[in-house]
């Protein structure tokens, strides 16, 4: 798969890493040395192909470290779901767990129990509070995402009119940080801009198929849907074709693969994403680094093999600036 080529700058994900029973990872010396760390790794859900693009991304990394790789998760969005599985991590043992969050509220206190035990915790895709991990690997700011986001809703509108939201559930972490900074964004630099509703998907598609169906019936006004999860774009777009509006167009954040159909025919204007496979290679990447202590703070703080030199923000590391897929440049892409 070919690599976005361009620069780190935004977000969506983070990594949890680090030893058990206070080892700090990889244990010094002999052989427990050189079979590397546990990095036990959690989507949201793990039928999402963003997600398991990250998987592919992640275990192409542990391949080069010398990682163990564990890959479990909700099939579902389950915020309990997560909750269990990180218990068991933590009863296993693990030296990191690396954790793409659905509730920041509802896991962070099993991920400070986890770090109490000596384990190291990294977020990525999506936060938890601060003290429950140990670094945040992002897919790129939120700031960034929102204005990406916007200027192709603002250019679809001729700067003018009505758009809503197709997000994933509505207590998404990284999802409510982008909606967060749309609407400081709007009220900053799109005064004309007006956002009239907001609805969940589940992270599914039929879902967001029906609830994009909803919103064209009782908000007739939008021209613009921008859904911000992978797999409400798909969703999103068959019901604005199937609806015959040729007047209301989608773009948002997803998967070109899925989206590429719906750009081909012109009901999708743009989808803005980041390389998912390369978010996973790099949480990775950052897990094994915090489990052998060689992440260094400041620029260039992690070496990030295929990736380069990454730099390290304090307890933040972020993969890149988004990209936008066009019906021009689609094609250039698989995943």
């Amino acid at each position: 798969m070919r690599r976005l080529g361009f620069a780190l700058g935004l977000a969506v994900l983070a990594v949890a890493c680090g030893g058990s029973g206070g080892s700090g990872g990889a244990s010094g010396g002999g052989p427990a040395a050189k079979e590397g760390p546990t990095v036990a790794m959690m989507p949201k859900n793990k039928g999402n192909p963003y997600f398991v693009s990250c998987h592919k991304g992640g275990q192409e990394a542990a391949d080069q470290l010398g990682v163990k790789l564990l890959w479990d998760g909700p099939t579902e969005t389950d915020p309990a779901k997560q909750n269990e599985v990180v218990e068991a991590w933590i009863t296993r043992g693990v030296d990191v767990i690396a954790v793409s969050v659905e509730n920041k509220e509802a896991i962070s206190t099993v991920l400070r129990k986890a770090r109490a035990k000596g384990i190291k915790v990294v977020t990525w895709d999506a936060d938890a509070e601060k003290d429950a991990r140990d670094v945040f690997v992002d897919q790129a700011t939120p700031q960034g995402i929102a204005s990406v986001l916007l200027e192709h809703t603002s250019r679809l509108l001729g700067g003018k009119g009505s758009f809503a939201i197709i997000t994933a559930s509505l207590t998404a972490a990284n999802q409510n940080e982008w909606i967060k900074n749309i609407k400081e964004q709007m009220a900053s630099k799109y005064p004309d801009l007006k956002l009239v509703d907001i609805r969940p998907s589940d992270d599914d598609r039929k879902r967001a198929f029906d609830e994009t169906q909803t919103l064209l019936k009782v908000h007739p006004e939008v021209k613009v849907i921008m859904a911000i999860a992978s797999p409400a774009v798909p969703g999103a777009a068959e019901a604005v074709k199937q609806s015959g509006r040729t007047d209301v167009k989608v773009t948002g954040l997803g998967l070109p693969n899925a989206s590429k159909p719906y750009l081909k025919d012109g009901v999708l204007d743009s989808v803005v994403l980041w390389n998912t496979m390369d978010l996973g290679y790099l949480t990775v990447t950052v897990a094994n680094a915090l489990a052998r202590g060689t992440l260094k703070q400041g620029p260039g703080g992690l070496t990030a093999g295929r990736l380069g030199s990454k730099d390290v923000d304090g307890d933040h590391i972020v993969l890149g600036t988004p990209f936008t897929f066009t019906k021009e440049n689609v094609d250039q892409f698989d995943f």
